[in-house]
């Protein structure tokens, strides 16, 4: 992946987070946010809110996408409600932009009852924008 780490993908993650409107309550790497717990077996990056609606953030490698426990992993998070009040909560993917096509094609797999709640967010290495 370069020198492009994973501190910078994380941040371009969350500004596509703060485009969207949500608000960010936890995140790894950060200095005054806490980290996020883990959601059953898997590391998550990100936790925001935007009003009502909740949402995590995942950023995905190369080696993670072509690993085949990728589809069990986005199958799990995708399918997460509150614990209150049962809203489905929405999974943000960041992904490297050249492995859009790769992950569009897994994120189609994974069904409509899945999909629906996964927003894919191309990142670039040079920018981390």
């Amino acid at each position: 992946m370069g020198n492009y780490g994973r501190r910078e993908r994380v941040d371009a993650l969350i500004s596509q987070f703060w485009k969207s409107g949500y608000l960010t309550i936890s995140r790894k790497y950060g200095k005054y946010l806490p980290e996020p717990n883990p959601i059953g077996d898997y590391e998550v990056d990100v936790v925001a809110k935007f009003k009502k609606k909740m949402a995590i953030g995942v950023t995905l490698t190369k080696e993670e996408l072509l690993n085949a426990e990728v589809y069990s992993k986005l199958r799990y998070l995708s399918s997460r409600h509150t614990r209150f009040t049962n809203n489905s909560v929405k999974l943000f993917i960041g992904v490297p932009r050249e492995l859009m096509t790769k992950a569009r094609f897994i994120v189609s797999e994974l069904g409509s009852t899945y999909s629906k709640n996964i927003k894919l967010v191309p990142l670039n290495e040079n920018t981390g924008r």
